[in-house]
Formats: structure tokens, C-alpha cells, sequence
């Protein structure tokens, strides 16, 4: 009779190899199963703070689409698509937005998006190319409304932090930061004028970014970024935002008259090349006067040919209310900061002798 043990023995072994593929498995099961993550620490004081500036911020950023029409080539069904996107953000709860005049140049209408998708159809309230900047309005409900507070760009210091939302390449809502690079840049518009006093950052500022805010530490509303300087047309650390103080000047007055009407003194200048030729000071050189008009009343005097084909001396002006004016450029700059019925005083050269006469502004139309 053989023994039972011996009969138990291949049944022993057998199952010893299943415990042992069975322990196998769980092992391998053990080392495929997910991490489990570690836990971190309180976010840091300037990651606390740049989440805090977004999220009172963006809810106030819009997308832009400006809209061309095109008429199909077969059925000449005409429709209107995208021509180009930019950003822009809210003025005012009467939906109001602003942007970059460029943003909106040429399109026949123009489409907002705000932060939480929904989009309206915008209306174009008023424009100043000289200084790239345009006003948009939508109906959209106020509760759906957020108005960035406003800062100022007169006590700007080079190294304070700034922050740029925006919608570079189409991607909405994107935060970038950066510093206040340096202050008093001078760019140029799309009118070919120079937009002076301009804040630089290299807050990253892509296309799509033009029109939307540039904010400090405090969330408030300091610049609208407005253009980049880059071989490549990206990003290289160099941007350009108008300064708020200079579009808490124009804005207003683009709700309120549809236009940016400048004072006017009733002048024609000469070129530059008239100012060389002539061993003329820095200033403006008066070629003509409107009749009637403001020039005319207060006496200044253009250049004038005399009979013999002598130049007549007319006058120079040099300074608008003790601001000095170098060219047509600083002239415009000081009228641009006064409003039609201002009564100025007018610094002129006129042969070697200075004299300063009170003058009384009128529209463009004087």
C-alpha cells in the first residue's frame, strides 16, 4: 500500500505554483497601479498673487473678430468671415470696450466673445487713429459685466510688475507677466503720427494680444498693449502699451462725440526741410492761415513771397502755453490735450524776435 503522502506530493507542488504565479501577478499589479502624488505646500506669495489678478481680471477681457465681406466666386452669395482676431476689455457697464483702432481697421463689422463664450455683436462707437485706439459697444446685460478699476500711468517706475491678458494666436484668456521695461517710448501709428510717453514691457505680448490690458500688481488698469517690436513677428521681450492716462483722455470723448475732434489754431505748417532751408528755429513754421479763423484773429503772419520772389518772414511758433513745440508733431501732441474755445497762449519767432499772443481755439472746421 503506498503511502498517502506520496500521492499528495504532485497536488502540493501544484498548488504551491499557483500561490506563487498568484503572488506574481500581485506584484506586477502593485508596481502598474497610478502614484499616488505628494502632498505640496501653500502656493507661494507671487503665485497667489498672480492667480488673484487673473481672476478679477479676466471676466473683463473679450476676444475680437473682426469680420470682412466675401462673395462666393460661383453662387455670388455674399457672406461675411474672419478677417483677423484681437482683444479688448470693458470700459465702462454701458458695454463699452475698448481696443486698438487696428484690431478693427478695415473690417465692415465686428464680433465679441466674452470670457465665458458667449458672443455679441459689436457696434463701433468712435476711433482715433493717431493714437490706435477705437471703442466698441454690445447690449450684453450688466450682471455679465466686469469693468477693470483704473490705474495711472503717471507715477510708473522701471522693474514694477505688470500683467498682460490677452489672446495671443486666437488663444483666449492668456496670462502673461512681466516688468515695466521702460517708460517715454515713442512708436508709430498706423496714420504714420508718433504715439509718445509709451510703456515698454516684456510681459510676452503675441498677435491677438493688441487692444487688451496691461495691469499692475494691484489689478487696475495701467496701458492698453498695443504693438511688438520683433524681427519675427513673435514675441522677443519688447512690447509697447499706450498709457492709461492718455486713454483716459481720448476714450471719454470717443463715448461722447463718436470722434476725437482736436482743437485747431487755424495754421498750415511748413516742412521740415522748410525750417533747414531757411536757418529757421525749432518750431512750426506758419505757411498759411486760415481766413477768419483763429490764427487770422489773434495776427500771426505766414511766409509769404514777395513780388521779387523774396521769402516775406512769417512766423515760428515755438511753444503753446510755455510747452515747448520742436515740430508739427508736438504742436498736435498740445492741442490734442486742450478742447475747442480753450484760450492759449502761442510763443512765435519772427525774424529774431520773440513775442507770445493770447489765442482763442477752434475746430478743425475754422
Amino acid at each position: 500500500m503506498k503511502d498517502s503522502r506520496t500521492h499528495r506530493a504532485p497536488w502540493l507542488a501544484l498548488l504551491l505554483c499557483f500561490a506563487f504565479t498568484a503572488l506574481s501577478a500581485t506584484g506586477a499589479l502593485a508596481k502598474g497601479q497610478p502614484r499616488v502624488p505628494a502632498p505640496r505646500g501653500a502656493l507661494a506669495a507671487d503665485e497667489l498673487a498672480h492667480i488673484a489678478v487673473f481672476k478679477a481680471a479676466s471676466p473683463a477681457v473679450v476676444n475680437i473678430t473682426a469680420l470682412g465681406v466675401q462673395r462666393d466666386l460661383f453662387s455670388l452669395d455674399v457672406q461675411q468671415v474672419p478677417r483677423g482676431t484681437g482683444t479688448g476689455f470693458f470700459w465702462d457697464d454701458s458695454g463699452h470696450i475698448v481696443t486698438n483702432f487696428h484690431v478693427i481697421q478695415n473690417a465692415s463689422a465686428a464680433q465679441v466673445t466674452l470670457a465665458n463664450q458667449s458672443s455679441y455683436k459689436a457696434q463701433l462707437v468712435g476711433a482715433f487713429p493717431d493714437r490706435d485706439l477705437a471703442v466698441l459697444k454690445i447690449d450684453v446685460p450688466q450682471a455679465k459685466l466686469t469693468v477693470l478699476p483704473l490705474g495711472t500711468s503717471r507715477d510708473l517706475q522701471v522693474g514694477q510688475k505688470v500683467y498682460a491678458i490677452g489672446n495671443p494666436f486666437g488663444l483666449d484668456q492668456t496670462l502673461t507677466t512681466g516688468i515695466v521695461s521702460a517708460l517715454n517710448r515713442e512708436i508709430e501709428s498706423v496714420t504714420r503720427r508718433s504715439i509718445r510717453d509709451v510703456i515698454q514691457t516684456d510681459a510676452a505680448i503675441n498677435p491677438g494680444n493688441s487692444g487688451g490690458p496691461l495691469l499692475d500688481s494691484a489689478g487696475r488698469l495701467i496701458g492698453v498693449n498695443t504693438a511688438i517690436y520683433s524681427p519675427s513677428g513673435s514675441s522677443a521681450g519688447i512690447g509697447f502699451a499706450i498709457p492709461v492716462d492718455e486713454v483716459n483722455r481720448i476714450v471719454p470723448r470717443l463715448i461722447r462725440d463718436g470722434r476725437f475732434v482736436r482743437p485747431a489754431l487755424g495754421i498750415s505748417a511748413g516742412p521740415p526741410t522748410m525750417r533747414q532751408a531757411l536757418n529757421l528755429p525749432k518750431g512750426v513754421a506758419v505757411v498759411a492761415v486760415s481766413p477768419g479763423g483763429p490764427a487770422e484773429r489773434a495776427g500771426l503772419r505766414p511766409f509769404t513771397r514777395g513780388r521779387d520772389g523774396t521769402i516775406v518772414a512769417g512766423d515760428v511758433l515755438t511753444a503753446i502755453n510755455d510747452q515747448p513745440v520742436n515740430d508739427l508733431d508736438d504742436m498736435l501732441n498740445a492741442l490734442e490735450r486742450l478742447q475747442p474755445g480753450d484760450k492759449v497762449q502761442v510763443t512765435l519767432w519772427r525774424a529774431g524776435s520773440t513775442r507770445r499772443l493770447g489765442v482763442m481755439l477752434g475746430t478743425a472746421s475754422d
